[in-house]
C-alpha cells in the first residue's frame, strides 16, 4: 500500500520518505499509517516518535553537522539497551541499529515506544504530595537496580575503563571546557581546581553508570510511581555509582529557573523527600558503597555546567538539537556558582 508520509520540515533533519522505504524493506507489511514527530526537550541526539503500521517506535540519531570525537555515541546507547533488556533494569526494547550514514545522514537506532509519564519539572506541580514522594523514591530505586548489575554479567565488561573514574572524568570534562570557543566561565575554573585538590581515593567500585540519570530522562508508569523506562544512555559507561547519585541530587542545590531545580521550595509541604532521605533510600536498596560526599555533588554540577557550555557552543554553530539551546547556554555560569555553594557550605 502506498502512503503519504510526513514531509521534511525544520523539525525533521532528514528525508522521512527514505526512512519509510527502509522500514518497508525491513519489516514488510502495510505502512499505513506512517507518522513521525520530533520529541522536544533533549539537547543532544535528535529523537522522534515513529509509527509504521502497527509498530510504535522511537528513533534516535546523531545530530547533523560536525560533532566532537566520541560525542553523540548512539552505538553505545544501543549496546547498553541490548545488554539490559533481559535484566530487571527498566529500559525500552531495542529494535535495530543502522550504522551507515547514507540513509538519514547519520547513524540511528530504533527502540520500542513505551506509554507513560515524563516529568521535567522536579517540583512535580501536576501531582499531589503523596505522589511526589513516590516518584522520587521510585526514581532512586531504579538507580539502585541499575547499579546492582555486574557489567561482566551482561556483556559490558569492556564498556569503559574500570578504576580512577573521577580522575579521568575531571580530565575529560576539563579538556572539553578548554576546547570551547566561547567566553570563559571563571567560576568553572575554581570548581575544577577544587575537584582536583579534593579527589577521593579510588575505592574500586565499578558499576554501569548512566551519566545523565535525572527525572527528565525517566519514563514512569501511567498511574504508579514506578520507572518503566530509563532513557538517554548517551553518556553511559563503566563508572562509580556515586557519580550518578550525586547527579540525582543536583535539584536540591539548583533553583526552579535552573533547569527545574527545587532549591528554596517547601519540600516537606510538597511531599518531596529531603536530599538526605533520598540518599538514604538509595543506600537501603543499593549494593553497599561509600557515603555520598560534597565532592560527588560538586562534580555533578561541574560536569553539567560543562555540558551547558557545549550546548551554547552548538547553538552558536547552528547544529543544536533543540531550538532553545541558546537560552540554556547561560546556565553554565549558574551551575558553576551552585557548585561553589556546595563546596563552601558548612551544612552537609
Amino acid at each position: 500500500m502506498t502512503t503519504t508520509g510526513p514531509a521534511r520540515t525544520p523539525d525533521i533533519d532528514f528525508d522521512p520518505a527514505a526512512l519509510q522505504r527502509f522500514l518497508a524493506q525491513r519489516f514488510g507489511g502495510s505502512a499505513d499509517p506512517f507518522r513521525m514527530s520530533r520529541i522536544g526537550g533533549g539537547q543532544s541526539n535528535p529523537t522522534y516518535f515513529v509509527d509504521f503500521g502497527d509498530r510504535r517506535m522511537v528513533l534516535r540519531k546523531q545530530p547533523n553537522g560536525e560533532i566532537l570525537r566520541g560525542a553523540h555515541a548512539i552505538d553505545r546507547e544501543y549496546r547498553v539497551l541490548e545488554a539490559l533488556i533481559a535484566t530487571d533494569v527498566p529500559v525500552p526494547r531495542p529494535i535495530l541499529y543502522h550504522a551507515d550514514a547514507d540513509l538519514l545522514g547519520t547513524p540511528f537506532y530504533l527502540m520500542e515506544r513505551l506509554e507513560g509519564r515524563v516529568f521535567h519539572d522536579c517540583a512535580l506541580p501536576e501531582l499531589a504530595p503523596a505522589e511526589r514522594r513516590g516518584i522520587y523514591l521510585g526514581m532512586v530505586e531504579a538507580l539502585a537496580k541499575l547499579h546492582a548489575i555486574r557489567p561482566q554479567d551482561v556483556g559490558l565488561a569492556d564498556f569503559g575503563r574500570p578504576g580512577s573514574y573521577f580522575e579521568r572524568q575531571i580530565a575529560r570534562w576539563s579538556k572539553q571546557l578548554a576546547a570551547s570557543p566561547g567566553d570563559p566561565v571563571p567560576a568553572l575554573a575554581r570548581v575544577e581546581a577544587w575537584l582536583r585538590e579534593n579527589l577521593p581515593a579510588d575505592d574500586g567500585m565499578v558499576a554501569i553508570a548512566h551519566g545523565d540519570f535525572r527525572l527528565g530522562n525517566l519514563l514512569f508508569h501511567p498511574e504508579e510511581p514506578l520507572v518503566i523506562g530509563i532513557l538517554d544512555w548517551e553518556l553511559s559507561t563503566l563508572g562509580h555509582p556515586l557519580a550518578d547519585l550525586g547527579f540525582c541530587c543536583m535539584p536540591w542545590h539548583t533553583a526552579p529557573d535552573e533547569y527545574g531545580g527545587i532549591l528554596g521550595l517547601d519540600h516537606a509541604g510538597l511531599g518531596i523527600p529531603s536530599r538526605r532521605e533520598f540518599v538514604a533510600h538509595y543506600q537501603a536498596h543499593a549494593v553497599p558503597t561509600a557515603p555520598l560526599a560534597r565532592f560527588h555533588v560538586a562534580f555533578a554540577l561541574f560536569r553539567f555546567a560543562v555540558i551547558f557550555v557545549g550546548i551554547a557552543d552548538r547553538a552558536r554553530a547552528g547544529n543544536a538539537a533543540s531550538a532553545d539551546a541558546a537560552r540554556l547556554g547561560p546556565l553554565a555560569g549558574r551551575f558553576a556558582g551552585r557548585a561553589l555553594e556546595v563546596i563552601e557550605t558548612t551544612d552537609w
